[in-house]
């Protein structure tokens, strides 16, 4: 893992219980468990920002008749 930086956080008694029931379930270290649950997170955001930019420019191809790759070739050409 190389430098690690500890820090304190605070969880509500009902979060704390299901991230240390885990790291025995796993037979992980709380830390580890909170780092994986913090990898998850910034994983689901970073395909959920990808998946909103693939939407935006899918609806400006759509509007602009570009249905097929052909279609994109064909408007790529004509610039």
């Amino acid at each position: 893992m190389g430098d690690a930086v500890k820090k304190t956080i605070s969880l509500p008694p009902d979060l704390a219980e299901d991230a240390e029931r885990v790291a025995r379930e796993e037979g992980k270290s709380l830390s580890a468990v909170i780092q994986d649950a913090l990898r998850l997170s910034r994983r689901q955001r970073l395909h959920g920002e990808w998946k909103e930019t693939q939407g935006y420019w899918s609806a400006r191809a759509r509007e602009k008749g570009l249905l097929k790759e052909g279609d994109l070739d064909r408007f790529l050409r004509l610039r």
